[in-house]
């Protein structure tokens, strides 16, 4: 078998719509049909057991994470690793080895270009209780165009890698590298110019907005496809940031108390509702105590007053001297007839 990096096979594979005639044959005698980047990375872990690439072993600290890869470090966390971190302490490594290319300038002599979540997880043992647990990597000789297609072909297949993630990757890569031309990214990662579209148009969508789903992953491109009109009107866009508000208000309660956070669906749909009535409908003011916001009240015709308190320091008494003088100017109690 070759030594030609397996890395350089999976960046100079035909497109999936372009199969060659081999590829063909293979499709059309094949039992279940699989995809282009399945494909791919089956044949990345079937050619690094087979070529037997030469490995190092660092500690996570000796390399940076390279800046262009789609994942979001901040955001990885002990439970969301849990499963990764107890095979590699199991394994005393990580048995699939991470990528890294050399760095021509810094301190640090490595940069990590794939394995993001293993590098974590290792440095999250290193650093309780397992300091000796080192991070399994191969070297490779990446300019950052191809680093970014690698990457993306392994990050591709990820489930807990969002789709805001990979639209913020991918703009940031067609201004980078493809001189603004989503077609040009879309051919070199073997995308449709559609689908390669609407996960960039997910980083329309303001900061306000993503803050009222619980989480960025539960912010998803067929999601983004039913906000994002709206998002674009200049009329709408200030009545669906301030219903987000409210939302996200919402999920810091929720969090704080345990509770369970409003769904990705739940967020659309009210979302949604907030810019498809008459605008003046819905009447809302900031509950303010003390000197500060402590919450929402709305006053919707239909369904009366909905009040969301956030969490505060402040005493019941206190709350509800802020409360009496809005319920009191939104009209609801009846009078008695004369």
């Amino acid at each position: 078998m070759s030594r030609r990096s397996l890395i350089g096979e999976a960046l100079a594979s035909p497109a999936p719509d372009q199969p060659s005639v081999s590829e063909a044959k293979d499709a059309a005698g094949a039992t279940a049909s699989r995809n282009f980047t399945t494909r791919r990375l089956e044949g990345f872990t079937e050619a690094a057991r087979m070529v037997k690439r030469p490995t190092i072993r660092l500690k996570p600290a000796e390399c940076s994470i390279w800046p262009g890869n789609a994942r979001d470090y901040e955001q990885l966390t002990e439970p969301r690793l849990r499963s990764l971190i107890e095979s590699i302490q199991a394994e005393n490594g990580n048995r699939i080895p991470v990528v890294v290319r050399r760095k021509q300038q810094g301190e640090l002599q490595y940069e990590l270009i794939i394995g993001t979540r293993r590098h974590w997880a290792v440095a999250w043992l290193n650093a309780n209780h397992y300091p000796d647990i080192e991070l399994v990597a191969i070297i490779e000789d990446l300019d950052d165009e191809a680093a970014f297609r690698l990457a993306d072909i392994e990050n591709r297949e990820r489930e807990d890698i969002s789709d805001l993630e990979r639209g913020l990757n991918y703009k940031a890569a067609v201004d980078t590298y493809y001189d603004g031309l989503q077609a040009r990214l879309a051919e070199r990662v073997k995308i449709s110019k559609s689908t390669l579209a609407r996960y960039i148009g997910l980083t329309e969508i303001p900061q306000t907005v993503v803050s009222a789903f619980a989480s960025p992953m539960e912010l998803q491109v067929r999601y983004g496809d039913k906000l994002l009109p709206a998002i674009r009107n200049p009329s709408l866009r200030p009545r669906m940031e301030e219903a987000a508000k409210q939302i996200a208000a919402e999920q810091s309660f929720r969090q704080s108390g345990d509770e369970e956070p409003i769904s990705g669906p739940q967020v659309v749909v009210r979302l949604l509702k907030a810019v498809s009535g008459r605008p003046g409908r819905v009447q809302k003011a900031v509950i303010e105590a003390a000197g500060s916001s402590i919450g929402v009240i709305e006053k919707d015709r239909a369904r009366g007053l909905t009040i969301t308190i956030n969490p505060t320091d402040l005493s019941a008494d206190e709350i509800l001297d802020a409360l009496r003088p809005l319920i009191e100017k939104a009209k609801i109690l009846k009078r008695p007839a004369p």
